[in-house]
């Protein structure tokens, strides 16, 4: 099968194709990369900023009336009042892929005016390309994506990344996700979270959640997410989720039944949400959530989720 790509789309996985080159290269000999910590337990190795300039090189080559917010280096390049703007991770999963293990990507999204319109996730790994172009469905290679058909819950296989920032609410975190593994058929935190909603969009997961994430992180995996049929915002369910730090993925009835259970840790949720979730024993949030209602089901799809620009 032949794809009828649009052509920003082709630019994109040319840029992500240059990108991976960089780090197949690299990873053959990952001692020899030079490594530097922007904070505590975030990392950036030369890989990413070759990696990134390749990227970026490639698309204003092709657009260079387009404008750049890139992870690295911001928007120093490109035009700064384009209504096209292409949204770069370079290396989702640095620190994975400085210990070699292999779970890591180029995430590239396009947003137009706010809203993203083009998708494009490479895992140079497996050579995994993953495509969506708004209205025109998800792939992975030549192969239409759809998002899992589980349809509850506790049959579910949910993914997560965990805090590891200086300042972070460990406690808050620890108790959120303890409530979500009693009630899934398992957890993993692989690592990327641009692959980890690939992955949601391939229906290799169920669904996906967490905090103190970055546009760059999630703008295109959110958009492979709605194409291949899922819905994708922040804990309470609200898909203006962009520049929120708090992303949640999932099949549509599935996602209703994450919103009941994640919505009360969301820092959006209710002063009431907040206060009951304080003063609650631990133990009570499992029960809490077995209660009738918890299997709420999401009626229709949020509004796709605008680039804070």
């Amino acid at each position: 099968m032949t794809l009828n790509l649009h052509p920003m789309a082709n630019v994109a996985i040319k840029a992500a194709r240059a990108a991976g080159s960089i780090i197949n290269r690299a990873a053959l000999d990952i001692e020899a990369v030079r490594v530097s910590q922007k904070k505590a337990n975030d990392f950036v190795t030369e890989v990413d900023h070759a990696a990134e300039q390749a990227i970026i090189e490639t698309l204003l080559t092709a657009y260079p009336g387009h404008g750049i917010w890139a992870e690295e280096s911001g928007n120093t390049h490109g035009a700064r009042d384009s209504e096209y703007v292409w949204i770069i991770d370079p290396l989702d999963g640095t620190t994975n892929f400085i210990h070699g293990l292999p779970v890591y990507c180029v995430s590239i999204a396009l947003a137009v005016r706010g809203k993203v319109e083009q998708a494009v996730v490479y895992d140079p790994t497996r050579n995994d390309l993953f495509t969506a172009t708004k209205g025109r469905g998800a792939y992975l290679n030549d192969r239409r994506l759809r998002v899992s058909k589980r349809t509850h819950l506790k049959d579910c296989l949910v993914s997560t990344g965990f805090p590891f920032r200086e300042g972070d609410d460990f406690r808050h975190y620890l108790t959120l996700m303890g409530d979500v593994m009693q009630r899934t058929a398992g957890l993993r935190r692989p690592g990327a979270a641009a692959l980890d909603l690939a992955y949601v969009a391939a229906g290799y997961t169920d669904g996906f959640f967490e905090l103190g994430l970055q546009a760059w992180d999630v703008a295109a995996g959110s958009l492979l997410v709605t194409e291949a049929g899922g819905l994708v915002g922040n804990f309470t369910g609200d898909a203006d989720f962009l520049d929120q730090q708090e992303c949640m993925a999932a099949s549509p009835r599935v996602y209703g039944q994450m919103v009941n259970v994640l919505g009360k840790y969301s820092k959006f949720a209710s002063a009431g949400e907040k206060a009951a979730l304080r003063q609650a024993p631990p133990e009570s949030h499992a029960e809490a959530a077995a209660e009738p209602g918890a299997a709420a089901e999401a009626e229709s799809a949020p509004e796709e989720p605008s680039a804070p620009f």
